[in-house]
């Protein structure tokens, strides 16, 4: 056999990297340092920060179990999971007719689909809490403006999916069924809509879990939900009640999590 261990010299570990590169980098670790700068960032205060911490633990321990304050904090829980999964479901159920206005080379012309997608794209822009800001000005404190700043932020991100699941399946029985002469309505009805349909469920998963963790903190602006007594438990520095919530939002977010990768796994699995 041939031995080929010197026919060529060994590549270098680390390449030598050119005057564009280097500059690149150089550009990139100065944005980084800034943004640091402009962010506060302190190695002080990083140094002098675990006392405090470590202050703020032993008063929050242990978290406040007591009867009363266990059943007020579960029905807002439950107040908590309502919203999230009234929201979820409804922005849904409304993001389906958006997607097909988004889809390309579906139901509707190019224009309409860039002028969707902008939209889709404002939507996911503006954080699910600013939406409950604005709807707790539209319709008033509680939990129906939660309900809804849950909605448009559901709609924004399945919209987008949806229409990129639709996009991405065979065309094959989509170029059938528009041979045989079939609407493009049917087409979309009989062939698009259901290959894309095991995404559509494994992403409407990923909105519920989604809906979950933000409807906790809606109710820091007033808009419903378990939020508004984290809010209450430090402005009244009472932290075993606010390390009880903590605790609480923790289990059912891992919860739903857990729930929805099974399921998950439940649809890949059936496809496979």
């Amino acid at each position: 056999m041939t031995d080929l261990s010197h026919s060529r010299p060994a590549p270098d570990r680390i390449a030598r990297p050119s005057a564009l590169a280097f500059l690149s980098y150089a550009m990139a670790l100065t944005l980084v340092l800034w943004c640091l700068s402009g962010a506060g960032f302190s190695l002080d205060k990083v140094m002098t920060s675990p006392p405090r911490f470590a202050d703020f633990m032993t008063r929050a321990f242990p978290p406040n179990l007591s009867p009363d304050v266990l059943a007020r904090l579960g029905w807002k829980m439950i107040e908590t999971l309502q919203i999230a999964v009234a929201g979820a479901v409804l922005g849904v159920i409304l993001s389906l007719p958006v997607a097909l206005l988004a889809a390309r080379g579906l139901i509707a012309g190019a224009w309409v689909n860039q002028i969707v997608r902008v939209s889709l794209g404002f939507i996911r822009a503006v954080p699910d809490i600013a939406w409950a800001l604005v709807f707790v000005v539209a319709v008033g404190l509680g939990p129906f403006a939660g309900m809804l700043a849950i909605v448009v932020d559901t709609i924004g991100f399945c919209g987008r999916f949806f229409a990129d699941d639709m996009e991405a399946t065979d065309k094959g029985p989509t170029e059938s069924l528009t041979a045989t002469g079939a609407r493009r309505i049917d087409v979309v009805a009989c062939a698009t809509i259901p290959a894309a349909l095991p995404a559509f469920v494994s992403t409407a998963l990923y909105a519920l879990e989604k809906a979950v963790r933000s409807s906790t903190v809606l109710g820091l602006v007033g808009a419903g939900g378990i939020g508004i007594e984290l809010k209450v438990g430090f402005d009244l520095f009472d932290y075993p009640t606010a390390m009880t919530v903590i605790f609480m939002i923790a289990v059912v977010v891992i919860g739903i999590e857990q729930l929805s990768g099974h399921a998950r796994a439940k649809i890949i699995g059936d496809q496979a």
